[in-house]
Formats: C-alpha cells, structure tokens, sequence
C-alpha cells in the first residue's frame, strides 16, 4: 500500500472506472457512458491529490480516494475542475439536480473534521481476493492515527456486511434518489 503519484493517475481512474461502471449513485450523477464516467473518476483524482490522499495497492489492482472537507479552498484550479466537470460529465442541464444531490449529502456530515472515503475499489478480476478489505482497513487505520472518523455513501446493498464487518454503521438511509442510499461511518 503506498500514496499514489501523478504518474498513478491512469491506474486508479481505471480501477474506479471499471468498478463503479454500474453503480447507482455514480449513474445518477454521469449516466452510463464510460466516457463521462471516466471524466468522473479524473475530477475526484485531482481533487483527492489536492484535498487528501490517493491510496494505490502495491498489486496495482486496489486503491482509495479518501478526502478531507476542512482543506478544501476555492481556488482557480479547483472553479475550474467543477467547470470541466460539468461540462464533460453532469451537463448543463443537470446541474440543479447534482447540486441539490451534493447539498442533501453535506446535510449528514458532521461539524469535526472527518476523512470523506469518497471511492474505494478493486479490479472487477480481482474482486474477493481481500484487497478490498486491505484497503480498508488500510484508510481506517490512517484515519484513526489523524483522530478523524470516517464517513461515507453507498447504494450498493451487497456492501454493506463488508463495511459492518470492518467496524462501520449505517447511521441514515434515504431512497431520494430513486435507490436505497446508505449513509455510513466509524462506530
């Protein structure tokens, strides 16, 4: 397990791309199409590299995005990140529906700082071999040693025993968005 780099960013929005290509939360906001999907992965890269950390497995077949809400700055950089973002992914029309999804998701966080687990993910081949859980337990324990709870969102079901089983609850659940929608953090 190691910080990515730069020259990581192709690997882990690969990884992300094919393991959140059906994801629910993730085709509300992109759609389908691997394209904007991708674009997607790419935002939260940079941002992640800007406002936190990028996690890589040492296999390559692993990593994590985890973010810290209390670091984010508005900057040139990141006005324009959200700019491509829009127009690359979410669309014009789209942006009171991703606005009003983002503002919904903020109303859960808590007031102390926290590490946000925006994406973890394996190679689809490689799923169940426990490099999931290593990265896991990897950002936990990290966010532990920063005396951060760790918060995150998930609409896939099938998850949720993984994420209890690694010491996370569900605290909220909503079906806002036209699927189950769990809110998760450390107990």
């Amino acid at each position: 397990m190691r910080k990515a780099t730069q020259k990581d960013r192709t690997k882990v929005v690969d990884i992300l791309l094919e393991a959140f290509r059906k994801n629910k939360s993730v085709n509300y906001i992109a759609g389908d199409k691997k394209k904007k999907i991708r674009y997607l992965m790419e935002y939260s890269f940079d941002n992640c590299m800007d406002t936190g950390e990028v996690f890589i497995s040492d296999d390559g077949h692993a990593c994590a995005m985890i973010q810290f809400q209390d670091r984010k700055k508005f900057t040139l950089k990141s006005t324009f990140l959200d700019i491509q973002l829009i127009l690359k992914t979410i669309g014009i029309g789209n942006i009171p529906k991703a606005l009003a999804r983002e503002s919904f998701i903020k109303k859960h966080y808590p007031k102390e700082p926290f590490t946000y687990l925006w994406f973890i993910g394996v190679s689809p081949d490689k799923q169940g071999t426990g490099s999931g859980s290593y990265m896991l337990k990897h950002i936990l324990d990290y966010s532990k040693s920063l005396d951060r709870p760790v918060y995150l969102e998930t609409s896939t079901e099938r998850n949720l025993p993984w994420y209890k089983k690694h010491g996370l609850e569900v605290y909220n659940m909503s079906e806002r968005f036209g699927f189950p929608f769990y809110f998760l953090k450390t107990a």
